[in-house]
């Protein structure tokens, strides 16, 4: 079994703490290509009628544009 580090605390060494007042956004992340997906908790009874992805994608813009 491996010997416990001096630095039992847990304590990041000095070299690694980061400066969140340096940080700045990933100019390249929103153009990754990627999807971006939400995800929606539905009530059981609208789930039973919306049981897959496909049938919620197919009606719920429309019901959008009604509302």
């Amino acid at each position: 079994m491996p010997e416990k580090s001096q630095n039992s605390d847990d304590e990041l060494q000095a070299e690694y703490r980061f400066d969140y007042q340096k940080a700045k956004p990933n100019r390249f992340a929103a153009y990754s290509g990627t999807q971006q997906l939400t995800v929606v908790v539905l009530d059981e009874d609208v789930a039973q009628v919306f049981n897959t992805p496909e049938s919620g994608n197919e009606c719920l813009p429309f019901l959008g544009r009604v509302v």
